[in-house]
């Protein structure tokens, strides 16, 4: 401590000093080790059996002639540069294989996932649906197989639309509009799709269960987003749920994302009705309020 450090040293250190110099000069070749088994008295199986073999150790080194080399300590610290780099290199490699990823095994299933659902072939080359999936920035299976089961094509503008709704909606609510009939087809055409791709995962190994993977899409706005498309009013709409008004614009800023996407998707699959739909259904939801420039919204 600083406002110590003139003092002369205590009785203690002066104690302990004089013993140390006394041990050094009664050992000039060092003193001598305690033995853990004899001297402290150790008595457990790996401490004895660690003891006997550093015994066998130190006996083999005394009958070295290299130790009395005067090059010795130059070698030696060669040796264990040339040491830690092999275990620098044997750490390195190991990062880099197969038995360090975690993840792995998730990797191989999702995999098993795509070569099912004809995504990529048994080599690994990318398939159409593949590249469609490619041309998506969320919930690939999910609107890949759709569209290649024609599932939005068929229906108007403003259902599409309002079915892609549960792809952006995540939040659960108390109030729950009534989907009208016109709709109700296409929500168990969408949850069928979701069950199936589900259960084609868990049979492929994942984690996740069916109803886990099902759940994630959430119709609560699908009513809301239809009215919206065919025109009605916000100020009316927003009285169909409980749902903040700046989630539910959020919502659908956030679905004409996905309808650009389809649209895209549309294009490479060569689905000329399907493009022009989602067009259409870009135009109809892109009005009003929802797209006014907004600090708030943006």
């Amino acid at each position: 401590m600083p406002r110590f450090r003139m003092d002369p040293p205590g009785q203690a250190i002066s104690t302990t000093t004089q013993e140390l110099l006394r041990l050094a000069e009664a050992h000039t070749g060092g003193v001598a080790t305690l033995d853990p088994v004899n001297d402290i008295q150790l008595k457990g199986v790996e401490v004895v059996e660690a003891s006997m073999r550093l015994r066998v150790l130190q006996d083999g080194l005394s009958q070295f002639t290299c130790v009395h080399s005067p090059r010795f300590s130059d070698e030696f610290s060669r040796l264990q540069e040339r040491m830690s780099f092999q275990e620098e290199l044997d750490r390195l490699q190991f990062l880099i294989s197969d038995q360090s990823l975690s993840l792995l095994p998730e990797y191989q299933q999702r995999i098993k996932v795509l070569q099912s659902l004809n995504y990529i072939d048994a080599s690994g080359a990318v398939q159409l649906k593949g590249r469609v999936a490619c041309e998506l920035s969320s919930h690939e299976l999910l609107l890949t197989e759709l569209l290649f089961e024609s599932g939005l094509s068929s229906l108007p503008p403003e259902e599409s639309a309002a079915l892609l709704s549960c792809l952006v909606f995540t939040q659960k609510t108390q109030v729950t509009p009534e989907i009208n009939s016109s709709l109700q087809e296409g929500v168990q055409r969408v949850v069928a799709v979701a069950q199936r791709i589900g259960e084609l995962q868990r049979d492929c190994g994942l984690s996740q269960s069916v109803e886990e993977f099902v759940a994630q899409y959430k119709f609560g706005l699908t009513e809301v987003v239809y009215c919206w498309a065919r025109g009605m009013p916000f100020s009316e709409i927003a009285q169909l749920t409980d749902v903040q008004e700046g989630i539910v614009v959020r919502c659908i800023q956030r679905l004409d994302e996905v309808l650009k996407d389809v649209r895209n998707a549309a294009r490479i699959v060569g689905d000329s009705v399907l493009h022009s739909k989602m067009e259409q259904a870009s135009t109809a939801i892109k009005r009003d309020i929802v797209f006014t420039a907004s600090l708030y919204t943006h």
